[in-house]
């Protein structure tokens, strides 16, 4: 099933690249590292004339155009644009309502869509046990207050879902900028993965050190991270707009991901501890966090299952072959 999706996605790609008279113009704010740089490499593959703006502390990946500007300074975004206008905008790294604001005043009139990663911790309010759908969370209905400090590094930690959803509310506030914000599930894979949330599970294993879980542990809905590149450069394709969940079929639980890491793992030992209060491990929730994935399915993206990538992130992780 797995292999069937990708060749799908694959001839999905061949196709679109196949039947576009002309190649888009795509410019994409950050992305330079972990999904981003997969994103990139897959439209300049494409065919496509990528720009990458950043504040230049990295150069993007070789054949895509560099802009350097900081884009909380409008000044800076508008000097470093000049006349150009895009096909689509991604933009990887919008997390605060005030950067949404300045992102559709300075892209209004110079892109046709305009695409923002968003998170599956916009639902961290939303404790069901069915996956949730979009609707759940009306970007339409969403307080924005833009007097928060959000540029406060620990106030935008603590607040990071309240930040991307803010930022959706800002970006459909306005029925002329035509956007889209993919919902991402966990990211999970890749030997280049900076969060160290698989690692965490690994280590633990290897060393047979405790593993702190809520007594209920819920569970959560996953993406690989070729998937989620996958997904990003197919939605740049389309022409649907608003909030889409991006998630692998099959949530997991902690037990799940444990249980991929012990079969790499031989002599690795799982060991649970329950934690009413404290910290708990990357991935223990206490409520569910699955979200439903149909009007992406719907709109046309297959989706792989997380049993079938899971050992493949996990050997990534160790730095094996799958």
């Amino acid at each position: 099933m797995e292999k069937r999706a990708e060749k799908t996605r694959e001839a999905d790609a061949d196709g679109a690249s196949a039947g576009r008279a002309k190649s888009r113009e795509v410019l994409v704010i950050g992305g330079n590292r972990y999904f981003g740089k997969r994103l990139i490499e897959r439209l300049l593959n494409a065919g496509d004339r990528v720009t990458v703006l950043n504040r230049g502390s990295s150069p993007p990946p070789p054949g895509a155009f560099h802009l350097v500007a900081d884009r909380n300074d409008e000044e800076s975004l508008n000097a470093a644009l000049g006349t150009r206008a895009f096909d689509v905008v991604v933009d990887q790294v919008c997390y605060t309502p005030r950067q949404a604001e300045l992102a559709r005043r300075v892209l209004a009139g110079r892109t046709r869509r305009h695409v923002m990663t968003s998170t599956v911790e916009v639902y961290e309010y939303e404790d069901s046990i069915t996956p949730v759908r979009e609707a759940e969370v009306d970007p339409r209905t969403v307080h924005v207050d833009l007097a928060l400090p959000w540029d406060d590094p620990e106030f935008l930690e603590a607040h990071y879902g309240e930040g991307k959803r803010q930022a959706e509310a800002v970006l459909a506030a306005d029925p002329a900028f035509p956007y889209v914000s993919v919902r991402v599930a966990h990211v999970l894979g890749g030997a280049d993965d900076f969060t160290g949330r698989l690692r965490h599970y690994v280590d633990r294993v290897r060393a047979g050190e405790p593993i702190a879980v809520p007594p209920v542990n819920r569970p959560a809905t996953y993406i690989h991270v070729e998937e989620i590149a996958d997904f990003l450069f197919w939605a740049v394709g389309q022409d649907f707009t608003g909030p889409v969940n991006a998630a692998s079929h099959g949530p997991l639980t902690t037990e799940d991901v444990c249980a991929a890491v012990a079969a790499r793992l031989p002599g690795g030992k799982v060991l649970f501890q329950e934690v009413e209060v404290g910290e708990l491990s990357p991935f223990a929730f206490t409520r569910s966090y699955a979200m439903d994935n149909s009007r992406a399915t719907g709109l046309g993206f297959v989706f792989g299952h997380t049993g079938h990538w899971l050992p493949r992130a996990v050997a990534e992780t160790l730095g094996e072959d799958d």
